[in-house]
């Protein structure tokens, strides 16, 4: 059997056995490194979605490879019934990485965010006198933080909740980065303990708020005695030039980590994705102490969650960024993208806008209505050995990993380019 036909029979498997719940990109990859993926027809690739900003350390990064086979030769699993050795210190490394008392460990950003769910519920009840089951939380339009039945249920994307009701109650929708609604919304509805946000929404195709909105937000939520609940799993960890898009106005000069006071301190922050390197299922929710307290023996848990091989790699995930200053390299080369690319934007007729912050960046494609072009592009790409995918139909993410150099991406720039100019009319 012939690679190409091995291809098709592999992505056939899938179809035939698995569930239709993605439209990929038709490559099989059997290799990564680095920015670098290659499929199983020995074609190389610049990576330029990073797992939704999971490998912002890179694929298969040598520090991380050997956390994670240390680890696996010592102890994989013990649950949450008994004690594991590196439980405590990953927790106490990362919450003084990140500025917090507290961390509840868990495997992936939605569980994550189901958690942030359940505390700050729990908070209301029990530390603003909220009337039982009448809590409520605000989250934004175009949102999102994951496919649950619970996260779901105040989802804006009508194919990821239909006929999947009935939906849980118990969100008030407003639109995003409008401050306005948000302080009208407080007003007028006494039972809010929390307002749970993107600071950039990027499955929405990286929306930007104003400069002022995260810092109003949280004025806004102090004022109510509202939970700041931020959802950083793809913002997080470096991706957008700053250790958490929260901290736009750290210059990064240093260790961002050590400049986290001069950022907008959310009461309850969620990660996951890049806290893990992309290697192993990390998740993770801080908060302060008199939030996380609320939360007893049995009322929450995970066997997975806080387990031995994810807190060594979670160390070494986050080590990485500092040691390798992958937060500047993300600003820095993201202003160099942005601003090489939009001279060609400026004349493009199919190229509407680019926006972005760091090496999270999207291109809005001219599409008409019931037209694949974006799709059509990111083939075009793949053929061009660059991967990338687009959202919400005419929107196309640009997100290598942290790790790519200077000449890198200067030549991932000119196949962008001479790909766009292929489909100009």
């Amino acid at each position: 059997m012939g690679t190409l036909d091995k291809t098709k029979e592999i992505i056939k498997l899938e179809r035939l056995y698995g569930v239709n719940d993605y439209k990929s990109i038709p490559v099989v990859l059997e290799r990564g490194d680095g920015v670098f993926l290659w499929d199983i027809e020995g074609k190389k690739y610049y990576d330029f979605l990073s797992a939704y900003s999971a490998v912002n350390q890179g694929h298969c990064h040598p520090r991380l490879i050997r956390a994670l086979k240390q680890q696996v030769n010592n102890l994989t699993l013990t649950s949450r019934a008994f004690h594991n050795n590196k439980l405590g210190i990953y927790m106490k490394y990362a919450t003084e990485y990140f500025g917090f008392e507290r961390l509840l460990p868990s495997n992936t950003g939605a569980e994550a965010v189901e958690a942030s769910i359940k505390i700050a519920r729990k908070w209301g009840y029990t530390k603003k006198n909220i009337p039982e089951n009448n809590a409520e939380i605000i989250v934004c339009k175009n949102n999102f933080h994951g496919r649950t039945t619970t996260i779901i249920s105040f989802s804006s994307d009508k194919a990821s909740k239909e006929n999947f009701g009935p939906h849980t109650s118990g969100f008030i929708e407003i639109p995003y980065n409008d401050i306005e609604s948000l302080k009208e919304t407080l007003e007028t509805h006494p039972n809010v303990v929390g307002f749970l946000f993107e600071p950039i929404q990027g499955e929405a195709g990286v929306n930007i708020p104003n400069p002022e909105f995260a810092r109003k937000a949280k004025d806004l939520c102090s004022q109510f005695n509202v939970l700041l609940i931020a959802d950083e799993i793809q913002t997080g960890i470096g991706r957008t030039g700053s250790l958490l898009a929260l901290c736009g106005s750290c210059n990064c000069s240093g260790h961002c980590e050590r400049q986290i006071e001069t950022y907008v301190r959310p009461d309850l922050l969620i990660l996951g994705k890049a806290i893990s390197g992309g290697t192993y299922p990390v998740s993770a929710v801080l908060c302060d102490g008199h939030i996380m307290e609320v939360i007893k023996p049995g009322q929450h848990g995970s066997t997975f969650g806080g387990n031995p091989i994810a807190c060594s790699v979670a160390i070494e995930a986050l080590e990485v960024i500092r040691d390798e200053k992958l937060t500047q390299n993300a600003r820095k080369l993201g202003i160099r993208f942005r601003k090489t690319l939009q001279h060609y934007i400026d004349k493009s007729k199919i190229v509407l806008s680019l926006r972005g912050r760091g090496l999270l960046n999207a291109a809005t494609i001219n599409n008409t209505e019931g037209c694949d072009l974006a799709w059509n592009i990111c083939l075009k790409l793949k053929e061009n050995g660059l991967l990338a995918k687009p959202t919400h139909g005419n929107i196309i993410r640009f997100s290598p990993p942290l790790v790519i150099t200077d000449t890198q991406l200067d030549d991932c720039i000119k196949i962008i380019i001479s790909t766009f100019k292929s489909f100009e009319p």
